[in-house]
């Protein structure tokens, strides 16, 4: 089945130095643009993160220390992947909880801003496990009846995260081909950060989901306990979690 697309819609796949949001970085990345006529556009980037790539986490993707020497870094290609993705939807298998604010962090470490306000985000792997509980290998065996032989590989996961998402539509007929819907279908919870440190309560107002103040407003606290906003700044919590925060800081005083 064919998606209908109201706009462009960019599946994408991280391979990254480990599962950090906030310290790891990106060391390939590739992008798979569908538009709403059925084109496509795609591309791949090997990436120098800067840092070393630990010998584990080189074992699950194959990319080396040496691979990405002199490839460019993520700042050199920030602006050519911030342009392919703008105005674009996302998709990805996982990404919502991982891929989506790793990127968001990559974007906002070099000083460009990273908005999901009028974009919404397809998680397949969040599909795949509400209907069958598997793996990527697995639901594109399942789905499409191919194997993943290059599984890890950044370009070969992002096309078949593409293939099982069609296939989904294909095989589930109460799947809605409408990207709002499958972006409410794929989201776990409703989170006003990516990473899921404040989310929205039932009255939609944002709560904070760790610590000593799990399941209170984040107004409510922010007013009883000033300090802790300058706390989760001074922290080690992705940028895009201080972002959110910071724009509900701003609101409240706005407002007051």
């Amino acid at each position: 089945m064919d998606l209908k697309l109201s706009k462009p819609i960019c599946f994408f796949d991280l391979e990254t130095t480990g599962i950090n949001i906030s310290k790891d970085r990106i060391v390939e990345i590739s992008i798979l643009k569908v538009f709403p006529n059925g084109n496509k556009e795609s591309k791949t980037w090997l990436v120098n993160p800067e840092m070393p790539i630990p010998a584990e986490t080189t074992a699950v993707h194959g990319v080396t220390d040496e691979k990405v020497a002199n490839e460019p870094t993520f700042k050199q290609l920030a602006s050519s992947i911030s342009e392919m993705i703008a105005g674009c939807d996302l998709a990805g298998y996982n990404s919502n909880k991982f891929d989506i604010p790793l990127l968001a962090e990559e974007m906002l470490r070099v000083g460009l801003d990273f908005d999901m306000d009028t974009t919404v985000a397809v998680d397949v792997q969040n599909i795949f496990h509400k209907m069958e509980q598997r793996t990527l290998v697995a639901a594109y065996k399942f789905y499409c009846d191919k194997d993943l032989t290059n599984a890890h590989s950044a370009e070969a996961d992002t096309t078949a995260t593409y293939e099982v998402l069609c296939s989904q539509l294909d095989k589930y007929p109460e799947l809605e081909n409408n990207m709002k819907f499958l972006s409410e279908f794929s989201r776990r919870r409703k989170t006003a950060d990516f990473a899921g440190f404040i989310a929205y309560d039932d009255n939609n107002q944002e709560v904070f989901t760790f610590g000593k103040h799990k399941g209170k407003l984040v107004s409510a606290v922010l007013d009883k306990e000033p300090g802790y906003f300058g706390w989760i700044q001074n922290a080690d919590f992705p940028l895009y979690t201080k972002k959110v925060l910071t724009a509900i800081q701003l609101k409240r005083k706005f407002n007051s």
